[in-house]
């Protein structure tokens, strides 16, 4: 990468870290991660858009999925319930992560392993979480949630496909991310799902930006 967006990653990498800390449960300050959440994803926006791309049109495709997770952070941050359009925003951002993935050669092998992965993954934690969303007071949401959970499925196994490490353990850590919200929201509540969520999915968005450069 460039000058520009190292020191613009390493200013993401800050504020990053602070709302790790301010979404803890001993601290739980809100009125900071109004500011720390969406200043994190706005840098890692910025990384994307004055980086150095192997494929410009790649980059364009990846600065919509990273700019529609802006709007998806905001939603979700809300004091009032927001879940539908946060998942909105992101699984817009995930169409546009797959046309960008779609645009580089694919190794069928890596494909078909992370296609194993995913419907593993589906069979176990995306079956009880659908379950749990049928079950929840608006049981609607399943419908939603399972097309989200396609969705993020289908641009892990095209990320998966390139065999690029970053882009690669961007993608695993977006599904982690996601997975944990998922649970926390519809299967089991735990104290340390916030942290959890943030530090996954800040790294995944890393992860996936920075893979543009190889």
């Amino acid at each position: 990468m460039n000058t520009a967006a190292c020191a613009v990653l390493a200013i993401a990498g800050v504020l990053a870290i602070g709302d790790w800390i301010v979404v803890a449960p001993s601290v739980a300050a809100k009125r900071i991660e109004y500011v720390l959440k969406p200043a994190t994803t706005l840098g890692l926006l910025i990384v994307a858009v004055v980086l150095d791309p192997e494929r410009d049109a790649q980059r364009t495709w990846f600065v919509v999925a990273v700019a529609l997770s802006l709007a998806g952070d905001v939603f979700l941050m809300l004091p009032r319930d927001a879940f539908v359009p946060g998942l909105a925003s992101f699984l817009l951002a995930h169409v546009a992560y797959i046309v960008g993935f779609t645009l580089e050669p694919h190794r069928g092998v890596a494909v078909i392993v992370a296609t194993g992965v995913v419907l593993l993954a589906a069979a176990t934690v995306g079956r009880r979480v659908l379950a749990a969303a049928r079950s929840s007071e608006d049981p609607s949401i399943a419908v939603p949630v399972a097309v989200y959970m396609t969705a993020i499925s289908v641009m892990v196994v095209l990320a998966a496909g390139t065999a690029e490490t970053f882009a690669v353990l961007g993608a695993g850590l977006f599904f982690a991310s996601d997975s944990l919200i998922a649970w926390d929201r519809f299967v089991s509540p735990f104290r340390w799902a916030r942290p959890a969520i943030m530090v996954t999915y800040h790294l995944a968005q890393a992860g996936l930006i920075v893979s543009l450069t190889r």
